[in-house]
């Protein structure tokens, strides 16, 4: 009974503290996410404060809070639309390859890290993090942007990616021979062209499935599906943030609608915590040292990542601040990073732990405020199609 008390009090006292900066953050009309991110740092190991109670909860948690996000984002978008984006992106998420992935990489050789630390390393500077950019085109009103497209289509592009990027990563991390590595990208390619296929065909039917008058029975359906798809994603080796995300791409119309509106409080819920949790994993004391690279590697990837897009904003023929907005917004670094962070380090190269920490903690903090920086008006306002504008 005393552990469960102590939970119960830890997790109300995170959930207040959640509560107090959230409502500072917009009162000056800033994102939340960076002060959870800090809150994060400041509770986790080396912090002024030990949350150990709740951090099976909170880890558990975030893993949910990532689904959320990009499930709610998936409910704004029909599947025809995304397809036809995706289709025209192809070659921004070419170049987001292309300028984002080498520094990494060099910035390891200059270091003298082995090959295989560089090349997560190239993998951590490649991937923006889809759960803080998510969260900052709901919190800066920007979801009906011209540019928002353009963002989100480079997002799942990279989140196709890691489907082959992480299980080749992890087999040549492991020491695994190359014809391994080629087996299990085959595998990951596999169910995301069949996630696919399937939002496409069945997704009128899975409608009509979730579809009933009792918001209850439509939040536990939904969710449910949700958790499941990404779940069996993950299992197979995809993301299961792209399972989300095309969960939300197969509902159509008036049941996407009602889905946003009892899903929206749930993923504001479990966002945040996710957002806390980035910052427990980072020990404060690793960071300094690490601090100067960091930053240095900061800057040259801030810069690439508004060059890519800048690049997929105008092939959406959007004009100079919208291909400016979609840049900044595309900076912010987190899960994923962590997570290629977290393989090479089980693997034994501890060396890239302390510069991974202190460079997504800097671009997961940095990346927002940056975003927050540019106005909340759009030059060239985006036409909503029905399902885009609630209707």
């Amino acid at each position: 009974m005393g552990e469960v008390g102590g939970f119960l009090v830890e997790l109300g006292l995170l959930l207040l503290l959640l509560g107090v900066l959230g409502t500072a953050a917009r009162r000056v009309g800033l994102s939340p996410v960076p002060l959870f991110v800090l809150a994060g740092l400041f509770l986790g190991d080396g912090g002024v404060a030990s949350v150990a109670a709740t951090a099976p909860f909170v880890e558990t948690t975030a893993e949910i809070g990532v689904l959320l996000l990009l499930l709610l984002l998936g409910l704004e978008f029909s599947a025809a639309e995304f397809t036809a984006s995706m289709r025209r992106h192809g070659p921004s998420g070419a170049v987001d390859f292309a300028l984002n992935a080498p520094p990494g990489y060099l910035a390891g050789v200059l270091l003298g890290f082995p090959w295989q630390a560089c090349l997560a390393l190239a993998g951590i500077t490649w991937i923006s993090s889809s759960g803080i950019v998510a969260r900052l085109i709901s919190d800066l009103g920007r979801t009906a942007f011209r540019e928002t497209p353009a963002v989100l289509s480079v997002l799942v592009l990279e989140d196709l990616a890691m489907a082959v990027y992480l299980p080749v990563l992890a087999v040549l991390l492991a020491g695994g021979t190359p014809g391994r590595a080629g087996a299990g990208a085959v595998l990951a390619v596999a169910v995301v062209v069949t996630l696919l296929v399937l939002v496409r065909r069945f997704g009128d039917h899975l409608g009509r499935l979730i579809q009933h008058e009792d918001d209850e029975q439509i939040l536990l359906r939904v969710l449910g599906l949700t958790l499941l798809v990404g779940g069996f994603s993950y299992l197979l080796g995809a993301s299961a943030a792209v399972g989300a995300f095309l969960v939300g791409l197969a509902i159509p119309g008036e049941t996407a609608r009602r889905a946003r509106a009892v899903l929206t409080p749930l993923r504001d819920l479990f966002a945040a915590i996710f957002f806390l949790s980035f910052g427990l994993r980072v020990d404060p004391t690793e960071v300094l040292p690490a601090l100067p690279v960091a930053l240095a590697l900061a800057v040259v990837t801030a810069g690439t990542k508004v060059a890519t897009g800048w690049y997929a904003a105008r092939r959406d023929g959007v004009g100079r601040r919208g291909r400016v907005r979609a840049g900044v917004s595309l900076v912010a670094r987190g899960e994923f990073s962590i997570l290629i962070a977290g393989l090479a380090i089980l693997a034994g190269y501890t060396e890239i732990g302390p510069l991974a920490s202190a460079y997504v903690l800097v671009l997961g903090v940095g990346g927002p405020l940056l975003a927050r920086g540019f106005g909340r008006r759009s030059v060239y306002p985006v036409e909503l199609t029905p399902r885009r504008a609630g209707l």
